[in-house]
């Protein structure tokens, strides 16, 4: 009792926030920080583009397929049911490799396979391109948190995990705008191609910036050793690091899964079939229903980055609860109007809440995972989750069967509430008995092909290594608090 009453979500200690203005903090990075940061940033968005295509799309897809709309909602399981392959893929690559040249695979992967979507012929082409799609996309997440926060200060991080996780609703709003003003100019393809241009624009992007500081570092490391490792050596020290991390580290595991289910849930739950609520439930247009949901998507970016910053004080755990809170008091106002003004403003509200709890979700998973680790063990839990949630569409679409309006529509509405009042319940439950490890210095961990890299060894040496290129003086932030880190206790 008392171990479990020590773990309720607190505030954390003064000297784990200190400061700041966020202002402050976007102007302390260097040049170099802020282009990692915003090349993971684009890649996720475009990620977003890729996926939210298929949901904007449903109507005109079931007409060309001559399927229903629950038919096509398998594409979107498919989708999510083949994410985790990717995310173990493209993860492991990323930590034994480093964060260049998988996620420019990846993003290569995701350009090629949202084209194929567009060309798909028949009904089952379709299927079987988003199956791929589905592996393309399951590794890009737990890169870009990894790049795009391993090379931020630690008092900077939680602002810009949720500017990050934000990559994805404004993916949603590009894709939204693009249905809105492209698509009745030319066809729903459309969507695909241009995010198919963005993805490789995204790949450009990474190839012009060099190795991730981290790696670099590591690397720096071990000519400071004097010794050098083969390749073929570096991989047999990985894959038995990865076992300790595992044996240390499953209780965390199963945590962040089942955790990540919730937060799956979460998003899909109010995303995947409102475009199709607010045109068959409160018969408006589509785009009417598309203004909605850029409504939405712009509420997710403001709550977004307010969650992100206020985390840094209230901590990771508290600050989900809030935006749950939040989210459970705007409902209300998310399902029962029945024009556009007072829905618009519910999808602004709700979004808010909705997507300033995912913003945590970045630095949360970030901070509890083996620091070796970081691209796939945040990658594989959050995919996990979207595994187990992958029929989040398809429950809403046959529930709609059975619960109708009154004009005899299925209610998806009532539905997507529903769901969303639920996981809001599991998403608190799991802040009470979970952990975080706020302010943890992650950057200063052995890289996962090193010797103790599995066990979260600190290489005490950080501080002895030279200063990456950049604005070295605007850039020390990183490196101001040298404290002692100790090894992580087993969760």
């Amino acid at each position: 009792m008392n171990a479990f009453v020590a773990n309720l979500p607190r505030l954390p200690k003064r000297e784990e926030h200190q400061s700041v203005n966020p202002i402050t903090l976007i102007r302390s990075l260097t040049w170099l920080q802020h282009a990692f940061f915003a090349s993971a940033w684009i890649a996720w968005t475009c990620d977003a583009i890729d996926f939210f295509a298929v949901s904007l799309s449903v109507t005109s897809l079931s007409k060309v397929y001559d399927q229903s709309t629950h038919n096509i909602t398998t594409s979107i399981t498919l989708t999510l049911l083949f994410r985790p392959l990717g995310a173990i893929i493209f993860g492991l690559l990323s930590d034994r490799y480093g964060r260049k040249w998988p996620l420019i695979a990846n993003l290569v992967a995701c350009a090629v396979l949202s084209l194929g979507t567009g060309f798909a012929a028949t009904y089952g082409a379709f299927l079987g391109v988003r199956c791929l799609f589905g592996i393309a996309m399951g590794g890009i997440w737990g890169q870009c948190a990894s790049l795009g926060l391993e090379n931020m200060p630690a008092e900077a991080r939680g602002l810009f995990s949720g500017i990050l996780q934000q990559g994805y609703a404004f993916g949603y709003l590009i894709a939204a705008i693009i249905n809105l003003y492209a698509v009745p100019k030319h066809d729903y393809r459309i969507l695909f191609f241009i995010g198919a241009g963005i993805s490789l624009f995204a790949a450009i992007v990474r190839l012009l910036l060099p190795e991730s500081q981290y790696f670099a570092e590591r690397s720096a490391a071990a000519k400071l050793e004097g010794t050098q490792v083969s390749s073929a050596q570096k991989s047999k020290i990985f894959i038995s690091e990865a076992g300790k991390a595992l044996r240390l580290h499953w209780i965390r595991c199963i945590f962040a899964i089942l955790l990540m289910t919730g937060f799956n849930f979460y998003s899909h739950g109010s995303q995947d079939l409102y475009p199709v609520y607010i045109e068959d439930g409160k018969g408006l247009s589509k785009h009417t229903a598309t203004v909605a949901t850029i409504m939405g998507n712009c509420g997710a970016i403001a709550g977004g980055f307010i969650a992100g910053w206020a985390s840094q004080y209230l901590g990771r755990r508290i600050t989900v609860i809030v935006c749950c809170i939040w989210t459970c008091c705007f409902l209300p106002l998310w399902l029962l109007p029945n024009t556009f003004p007072g829905l618009g403003a519910g999808a602004f509200l709700l979004q808010m809440g909705v997507q300033g709890a995912w913003s945590v979700v970045p630095i949360w998973l970030s901070e509890i995972s083996p620091v070796a680790y970081r691209a796939s063990f945040p990658g594989i839990a959050y995919q996990l989750g979207n595994m187990v949630s992958a029929a989040s569409a398809q429950i809403e679409t046959t529930a709609g069967d059975t619960l109708k309006t009154p004009e005899g529509l299925p209610d998806y509405g009532k539905v997507s509430a529903i769901l969303i009042g639920v996981v809001s319940g599991w998403l608190i439950v799991c802040c009470i008995v979970g952990r975080e490890d706020h302010g943890a210095h992650f950057e200063r961990g052995k890289a996962a092909f090193e010797k103790g890299g599995g066990l979260d060894e600190i290489d005490d040496r950080h501080d002895r290594l030279p200063e990456p290129r950049g604005d070295e003086e605007k850039g020390s932030v990183a490196h101001e608090e040298k404290g002692q880190v100790q090894q992580r206790e087993i969760a």
